[in-house]
């Protein structure tokens, strides 16, 4: 199977869409343990993946079966099987890939929002105080701090409402740009923060439908409100 031609080709086809080179990609064990590692090839059907930082236990021939190889795109966040092995202690090739989990993309719906986010690191600086330029119900894009490394695991905690508790969590940063921000994927997250998460990203597109239905009646209120109602009522299928 193909499993890469044009974006759109592949969706209308259900085809996996695969990383490219140099993309990032986690390695994850069925003991939950995120090995992140980066694309270092590809041919056809198949990855070849090299880890960035050392396993906690190495890899062995006999421990790849269960390896899920995740990653994400505008479609969400996938997750795939298939057969590995081993080129050397620090490269894996992945063939005959296909795919086991796919978190839909209305969950990744994203917002450009400006709000305070604490992130604890395990280096040197500890906590730093930075803020986020967008979010989705995936992750996150950082203002800073440009010291966070790809690869690097980090908490967070990010104020979506004035006097509300935090929402939490830890995410790995996945990439940079050149302005210095951190894009963070989202590897842990309780259910009940990630339903505030996604409320509050609702809300914010909401306002944001509204707003724009006001301007265009010349500032006033748009006669009938049903949109919205059934705007509401497919947010909460997130």
């Amino acid at each position: 199977m193909n499993l890469r031609r044009s974006a759109k080709a592949s969706r209308e086809r259900g085809e996996i869409e695969l990383p490219e080179r140099s993309d990032p990609v986690a390695i994850v064990r069925p003991s939950g343990e995120r090995v992140q590692a980066r694309v270092a090839g590809r041919d056809g059907s198949g990855l070849l993946v090299a880890l960035m930082f050392r396993a906690e236990v190495p890899f062995s021939p006999g421990s790849l079966d269960e390896l899920v190889l995740e990653f994400t795109n505008d479609r969400g966040r996938i997750r795939l099987r298939g057969t590995v092995t081993l080129e050397d202690r620090e490269l894996l090739r992945f063939r005959d890939l296909h795919s086991v989990e796919l978190v839909q993309q209305r969950e990744y719906v994203r917002i450009q929002s400006t709000r305070p986010v604490l992130v604890l690191t395990g280096g040197h600086e500890g906590t730093v105080q930075t803020y986020s330029v967008d979010l989705s119900g995936g992750g996150m894009l950082l203002a800073g701090p440009s010291t966070l490394k790809v690869g690097e695991q980090v908490e967070f905690r990010l104020t979506t409402v004035k006097g509300s508790p935090p929402i939490t969590g830890v995410g790995t940063v996945v990439r940079t740009d050149l302005q210095g921000r951190r894009a963070i994927c989202f590897d842990e997250i309780a259910e009940g923060e990630h339903r505030r998460l996604v409320r509050f990203i609702f809300d914010c597109q909401r306002a944001e439908r509204r707003r724009g239905l006001e301007g265009g009646a010349g500032g006033q209120r748009p006669p009938s409100r049903a949109p919205l109602s059934q705007n509401k009522d497919r947010g909460h299928g997130r």
